[in-house]
């Protein structure tokens, strides 16, 4: 017998409350389709879901802007699964920048389509290609996939789009970015010319404005982007000094009531390097970026969303609609330096109208990029106080949440600190079996013993500071005191 979700009961933003009344059988779903969408633990409709899905069912092509963490993932999976026919033939293509996303999207579709009988493929880049061809060989009604892989999939003539009517393309203006838009286009000579299309995504720059006049046709627009950022989450900065940055992230940790946390890098080095920094603290940690091998990746976001580790050090990897309802604080270490990235950043806090919080840390080379951003969105980025209330963050009763304990620093042994330059430490109920030394410990070896042992060496360093050039600015922007923040306060 099927298990039901539990009931969430965490209050919620009027970013996906805030609805007409619609249920989800005024869409005249199917019923199988409906007994996956409660027991997933729908109760209603979110706005950007009662907007698209009945004009999705209607065929017509659709143009949806939301915010993050807003249900945009349900509104194209329902009607794609409402639409799968009794055939063996690919009949929905949803193409996904990252591979991440590919294998979180194509989970929600098995999980509403339980019990509808719907064959679902994963399609990305980084791994095996034969696989893929065989895989195509049976059945396949919706194929979730990354654009470079899908176009030589099509090339090949290996999956079959030709009567593949339905189209979707999540994170839209990444899809349609430099990167990818020229790969786009020529998928798109693979489908039909009746099939229908839906772009989804939290932003759609001017630059997209082509594409949709060529390939969309009279498209239904949904816009629920009356204001940019997220509703429910608070958003502070620390400006401290780069050598400063550990310290205030170590402080972060031991009075932040965290779940889950995702701390995020401008680059893959200092991914890395930080991700050696937090686990030297005592506290549990994996790290992702794109050079780590896809099987890797994989068994690190698998990991994270199960719960298996606390905080998660990442570029930008993982800033695409990766939705992980544990994660109630992201801490952007290095501040981006675009209003996109950084809203997108901060959505992976707050998914689905929950609370959450952003910090930022800053320093003088940041302040333009502060400014810009919070003049383009709107928005204001205040000083991080002495104590933040918990009830911005913390639900009273979080059921919902898959770490229920706040964060804890777990002190070193002293003998490990002497050594650890030389050997990693191993679990101490395992003291008489030899361990052969390694040159560098791993970032992931002080907190569980079965952890994945995938991790690069680690380059040697001396202190966890990094040089930066001075940038050049225009204008006026507003000058941060300069009032110096001791160690360990704000």
């Amino acid at each position: 017998m099927s298990k039901i979700a539990k009931k969430d009961t965490r209050p919620k933003t009027t970013d996906v409350t805030l609805t007409k009344g619609s249920t989800f059988e005024d869409f005249g779903l199917k019923r199988d389709l409906l007994l996956g969408i409660f027991e997933a633990g729908f109760e209603k409709p979110s706005p950007i879901q009662e907007e698209v899905i009945p004009i999705a069912l209607t065929g017509r092509d659709i143009l949806a802007r939301a915010k993050n963490g807003t249900g945009k993932t349900g509104s194209f999976v329902i009607p794609a699964l409402q639409q799968v026919k009794n055939s063996n033939e690919i009949q929905s293509l949803i193409l996904v920048p990252t591979r991440e996303l590919a294998l979180q999207t194509a989970q929600v579709v098995k999980t509403l389509g339980k019990h509808l009988n719907v064959q679902v493929m994963v399609s990305t880049g980084g791994t095996s290609l034969r696989d893929d061809i065989v895989r195509l060989h049976d059945p396949v009604h919706i194929l979730v996939g990354t654009p470079g892989r899908i176009l030589d999939l099509a090339s090949r003539n290996v999956a079959d789009l030709s009567n593949c009517g339905l189209f979707i393309m999540d994170e839209a203006d990444k899809m349609l970015s430099r990167e990818f838009e020229r790969i786009v286009d020529q998928i798109l000579q693979f489908l039909p010319q009746n099939h229908q299309s839906i772009l989804v995504s939290a932003t759609f720059p001017l630059s997209v404005k082509n594409f949709l006049e060529k390939n969309l046709k009279k498209p239904f627009e949904v816009n629920l982007m009356n204001e940019l950022t997220l509703k429910g989450i608070s958003q502070y900065y620390a400006f401290v000094e780069e050598k400063q940055k550990l310290h205030c992230l170590n402080t972060l940790f031991s009075k932040l009531q965290i779940n889950q946390a995702i701390i995020f890098c401008n680059s893959t080095n200092r991914v890395e390097l930080l991700a050696k920094k937090i686990t030297e603290l005592g506290y549990s940690c994996y790290y992702s970026h794109a050079r780590m091998p896809q099987k890797d990746r994989n068994k690190v976001f698998q990991d994270f969303r199960a719960g298996k580790v606390r905080n998660l050090v990442c570029s930008d990897l993982l800033t695409r609609g990766i939705d992980i309802q544990a994660v109630n604080v992201v801490i952007n270490f290095d501040f981006p330096k675009t209003a996109e990235t950084y809203l997108h950043r901060i959505g992976r806090s707050g998914r689905f109208g929950h609370l959450g919080l952003a910090i930022n840390l800053i320093n003088y080379q940041d302040r333009y990029s502060v400014y810009k951003i919070e003049q383009e969105l709107g928005t204001e980025i205040k000083p991080i106080p002495a104590t933040i209330d918990k009830s911005l963050y913390v639900a009273p009763n979080d059921e919902g949440a898959e770490i229920s304990q706040p964060q804890q620093p777990v002190q070193k042994p002293a003998q490990t600190q002497q050594t650890q330059q030389s050997q990693p430490q191993q679990p101490q109920s395992q003291p008489q079996q030899p361990q052969p030394q390694q040159p560098q410990p791993q970032p992931q070896s002080q907190q569980q013993p079965n952890q994945p042992q995938f991790q690069p060496q680690f380059q040697q360093f001396n202190h966890y500071q990094y040089q930066q050039p001075p940038s050049q600015f225009s204008g006026h922007p507003p000058q941060f005191p300069n009032q110096q923040y001791p160690p360990g306060q704000f």
